[in-house]
């Protein structure tokens, strides 16, 4: 059996030569499939890429992979603007000469703040470089897929649950529906002899009969013991994306429900379908969050 939740999440660092590599990837529910991949500006020609690589898995929902770079050496990958420094120097030094100040600020500290002081050497990636952050990619990507097939499994238990409920509250209709005849059919006997008038009495078991019939959930039972058994089929196989198709069955099963609950006419049966409904509406919420 195979349901994956739409919401994931994996994390994987590992080291390579003088770097770091984080990539950290997180998904939410969606009818759409989403990638938004955040990379280092020189690690933006791997982004189409990468976001293949991400859609191979992820299939549908909103997801979001951040990969960062840390160098163990920062400062060697740092270069400081001497001429944009001495220039903003001055024009510190300038404004607290004019301003009197009694406590003069650390203009240096506020200098390195300003734009286009501090850069880093980027350079062109190497393939190895490339290859090490794919290799970490797809090491998060095993991590977010077990963590989706673990939420999975505990939502796939719940539908079976719910499926489960339902099936017992179908049951436990069964012991109305004779009573439910007979009252209807005393009801309108009643109600014919209190009018007090002549009637063919053939002519009227006819007309009961029909109106009865008209009462008569029997197809709607089997139909829906049907889709419950539908549903629970689909749940097992082994297919990954069943989201949608599992959406439609519950239609299905919501339609033959609503049509129990009108024909019902009687009160334990009303309220054995609102338990229905109530399972129901939880399978279809729950339902959203699967792939």
């Amino acid at each position: 059996m195979i349901v994956k939740s739409m919401t994931g999440y994996g994390r994987i660092v590992k080291s390579f030569d003088d770097k770091k590599i984080t990539v950290e990837i997180k998904s939410l529910n969606s009818k759409q499939t989403d990638i938004t991949i955040k990379l280092p500006s020189n690690f933006n020609q791997m982004e189409v890429e990468l976001k293949n690589l991400v859609n191979q898995v992820v299939k549908r929902g909103k997801v979001y992979c951040q990969i960062a770079i840390e160098y163990n050496d920062a400062m060697a990958k740092m270069r400081i603007n001497k001429e944009i420094l001495d220039n903003y120097l001055n024009n510190l030094e300038n404004i607290c000469l004019s301003r009197h100040f009694n406590t003069p600020p650390d203009i240096l500290s506020i200098a390195m703040r300003l734009p286009e002081v501090v850069s880093t050497n980027d350079q062109e990636i190497s393939q190895d470089e490339a290859n090490q952050i794919k290799l970490a990619t797809q090491e998060a990507l095993t991590l977010f897929d077990k963590f989706r097939l673990d939420e999975g499994e505990i939502l796939s238990n719940d539908f079976q649950h719910r499926i489960l409920i339902i099936s017992d509250l179908l049951k436990d209709i069964a012991p109305y529906e004779e009573e439910r005849i007979q009252r209807v059919r005393e009801r309108l006997r009643t109600e014919m002899a209190n009018l007090n008038v002549n009637t063919d009495q053939n002519r009227f078991e006819q007309e009961i009969i029909y109106y009865l019939e008209k009462l008569d959930i029997t197809e709607e039972k089997i139909r829906l013991k049907k889709h419950l058994e539908y549903f629970e089929e689909t749940l097992s196989n082994e297919e990954e994306e069943k989201g949608k198709k599992l959406g439609f069955i519950t239609q299905e099963i919501g339609r033959e429900i609503n049509t129990l609950g009108s024909k019902a006419n009687h009160a334990e049966m009303q309220k054995l379908v609102v338990q229905m409904k109530d399972e129901l509406e939880k399978i279809k919420e729950q339902l959203l969050n699967i792939l």
